[in-house]
């Protein structure tokens, strides 16, 4: 559920903008002077906020300005104005868009629906690109191309070592022991009839290439009796 924050000092214009934001099912805060629209944003990460410009108090750019000192939430301005200077202020203090009084509440709207799903697909891609790539110190491992990196020397490495890394560096500080490697990187065939021997020789080989001394190992350590573990 979306969450917006209102905020004029008209309450009819915001108690109609509230009514119709959560007939499209939004949760819906509201503010009537600018100190408590910024005491209301500094408790909760708005997915956007309505701010208008002439409010007591504090003015919507005095607002717009004071929220981006502690957030990136979202903020359309609304303003009476038509000169093309308020909506230079308003975009130089940190908004993300304006829209013009009186406005049409679709428009509204439309607007705040626009700015939640860039956000959304914003945040998606965040997700996916941190999800690709895994960095730990110096180390970077990107698992889409297959690819590691210490600093900005690639690494090569044999298919089943990238395997190895990939397991242990997805799955930080859990220890796996020789069977599970086996298991997991090797496949249930190489499990049954494998000697974990092999994850060893491995693991030695790994080392070797991303670790600055494999006797003393900054990612892949040893867990005596146990198995194998990636240290972020």
């Amino acid at each position: 559920m979306a969450k917006i924050l209102v905020v004029d000092d008209e309450k009819l214009i915001v108690k109609g903008i509230r009514f119709s934001l959560e007939q499209d099912g939004m949760e819906v805060d509201c503010a009537y002077d600018g100190e408590e629209a910024i005491e209301l944003a500094k408790k909760t990460e708005y997915d956007v906020v309505l701010l208008d410009v002439m409010l007591p108090k504090f003015d919507g750019f005095e607002v717009c300005q004071a929220i981006r000192e502690f957030s990136e939430m979202p903020i359309i301005m609304l303003t009476a104005k038509v000169g093309d200077m308020d909506k230079i202020l308003g975009l130089e203090y940190g908004a993300d868009d304006y829209i013009t009084k009186p406005f049409n509440i679709l428009e509204v709207k439309a607007r705040i629906k626009a700015i939640i799903r860039r956000n959304s697909k914003k945040a998606r891609a965040a997700d996916q690109d941190e999800n690709r790539m895994i960095t730990a110190g110096d180390l970077k491992l990107d698992r889409e191309g297959r690819r590691v990196f210490i600093g900005d020397r690639e690494i090569n490495l044999t298919a089943k070592e990238f395997d190895l890394l990939e397991l242990l560096a997805c799955n930080p500080n859990k220890v796996y022991s020789r069977e599970n490697l086996l298991t997991s990187v090797w496949g249930n065939k190489a499990s049954e009839s494998g000697d974990v021997r092999t994850v060893d020789v491995h693991v030695r080989r790994l080392r070797e290439k991303i670790e600055p001394s494999p006797s003393e190992p900054r990612y892949v350590h040893t867990k005596w009796g146990v198995g194998y573990y990636f240290r972020a």
